[in-house]
């Protein structure tokens, strides 16, 4: 699972396009065809990604774009017929990371988002110890502290907390979870993963750094710091 993609776009076919080629590329799409609705599904499922029309029957592209921008932290491609420099540059200006006009090609769209997506989400990195609050995390070592002092977490809960911290302060799914941590061929279900969350809130000691976001997965709260080694 790469995560979750929102599309605004009111021409269903479309829509129904971008969606089949999202999902291909392991994405979990949410298509909503007015803006109120898209802005609704943001909120609800804070997705990596906005694919968004700016021509939509009930609010304009261009402030929609502004207003997602001004609230979420999110990815945000602007999918439209409009092929105007000045629409462009206004869309972009406003906190777009691309712009597609249509007709355009569906495959061309996922490697474009894609590529935002390297682009604009931090990596976590191999040495140094990363800081998530008064946490302490050392990928190299595989060592967690909490204010300095050592805790002991077995080979997947640290993982897990690794995969979180990847993704601080998105919504990561229980499905993606499973997928990134146990891998495609454990056959184990999602309680798998609340269990070894609530292990790792214990050992912490630290039960408001991993939320919860019910019926969808978890958040990391606190954004990760580097510091040298």
């Amino acid at each position: 699972m790469t995560g979750i993609a929102v599309v605004i776009e009111d021409d269903e076919a479309i829509g129904a396009l971008v969606k089949a080629y999202l999902e291909r590329a392991g994405f979990q799409v949410i298509c909503e065809r007015t803006g109120e609705e898209g802005l609704a599904a943001i909120e609800r499922r804070n997705p990596r990604v906005v694919v968004l029309d700016l021509g939509l029957p009930d609010l304009d592209g261009i402030d929609l774009c502004q207003q997602i921008r001004n609230n979420r932290r999110v990815a945000i491609l602007i999918l439209t017929a409009r092929d105007e420099e000045t629409d462009r540059i206004v869309g972009l200006e406003l906190g777009a990371d691309d712009y597609m006009t249509k007709p355009f090609s569906p495959r061309e769209l996922v490697a474009r988002v894609r590529a935002i997506l390297r682009r604009t989400e931090p990596t976590l990195p191999e040495s140094g110890v990363v800081e998530l609050g008064d946490v302490q995390l050392d990928r190299r070592t595989r060592t967690v502290a909490v204010d300095g002092s050592p805790v002991e977490l077995r080979t997947l809960e640290f993982d897990l907390l690794v995969e979180l911290a990847r993704h601080a302060g998105r919504v990561v799914t229980r499905d993606q979870l499973l997928d990134s941590v146990w891998g495609l061929s454990f056959a184990g279900g999602t309680r798998t993963v609340d269990v070894h969350v609530a292990q790792v809130r214990r050992k912490l000691a630290r039960p408001d750094l991993i939320e919860t976001v019910r019926g969808v997965g978890y958040r990391l709260r606190e954004q990760p710091v580097l510091r040298e080694a």
